[in-house]
């Protein structure tokens, strides 16, 4: 009895784990979607800000709105891409990592051009333009030439696929019309060319004949083999096809066929 107890307790206590466990878990899923979302609109607003600012506020207030723009826009579209390729590449990886890198000088960048943002003295903003440009381009040329690069391999391996499967669907094609080579009519035409077949140019019925020893062939052994057609209620539909038309009754009203009493 006290085995049982120990038992049902243990598994009690295992039940009660596994449930923190799986909340905990859930909480942090929920947590980490709630975090994402908030990122995302925090993004949308601050490009919303700059685009505004780059338009409304023109001279060197203007100037750093645009370079905040085409860094965030260069480095979300090479982390787009990497993060897509890597999942299917595993030579991505490396890609993945020196980007992580290059992520850390673009954030660093970011944060300087946000701090001149609030600097009220245009003069010194000006000073520091040419030496910001200038980063901005390397950075922005780098995570250009991972993104190409990335592009670039997918669609090699696309194109590569691509060559494979035509060539597969080739040969399958080829496989498909075998029935235009059958033998059959090549063995006809062998015993037409012997003297003593039927039809040749010797006597009829040589071969062939109530006391002969020849064998006769059947009709369906002289045929090619036909090609069965295959039952369209069975056969698979594509999304591209359209529904076949249903051809009218022919003893429907106007027909004009009844049968005459």
């Amino acid at each position: 009895m006290e085995v049982a107890v120990a038992i049902f307790g243990l598994l009690f206590v295992l039940f009660v784990v596994a449930g923190v466990f799986l909340t905990v878990r859930a909480v942090q899923a929920a947590k980490r979607g709630v975090d994402r979302k908030v990122a995302q609109a925090r993004r949308t607003v601050e490009d919303t800000t700059l685009r505004a600012r780059q338009f409304t506020q023109p001279g060197v207030v203007g100037e750093l709105a645009q370079l905040r723009l085409s860094l965030r826009t260069s480095m979300r579209a090479t982390q787009e891409v990497l993060r897509t390729g890597s999942s299917d590449d595993a030579s991505l990886d490396e890609a993945v990592r020196l980007f992580e890198r290059l992520s850390a000088h673009g954030r660093e960048l970011d944060d300087d051009l946000r701090r001149l943002e609030s600097e009220p003295s245009k003069a010194s903003i000006a000073d520091r333009l040419p030496e910001l440009r200038e980063r901005l381009a390397r950075i922005t040329h780098s995570a250009e030439s991972l993104r190409w690069a990335a592009r670039d391999r997918a669609r090699k391996f696309a194109e590569d696929d691509l060559a494979a499967l035509s060539d597969q669907i080739d040969v399958e094609a080829g496989a498909l019309r075998h029935w235009t080579d059958a033998p059959v009519g090549r063995e006809q035409e062998h015993e037409r060319e012997q003297p003593g077949a039927p039809g040749a140019g010797g006597e009829p019925g040589a071969g062939s004949g109530a006391g002969g020893n020849g064998h006769s062939r059947g009709p369906a052994e002289d045929e090619a083999p036909a090609i069965t057609a295959q039952d369209p209620r069975t056969r698979p539909t594509y999304p591209w096809e359209k529904s076949p038309r249903r051809e009218p009754s022919r003893w429907g009203k106007g027909g004009g066929g009844g049968i005459a009493g």
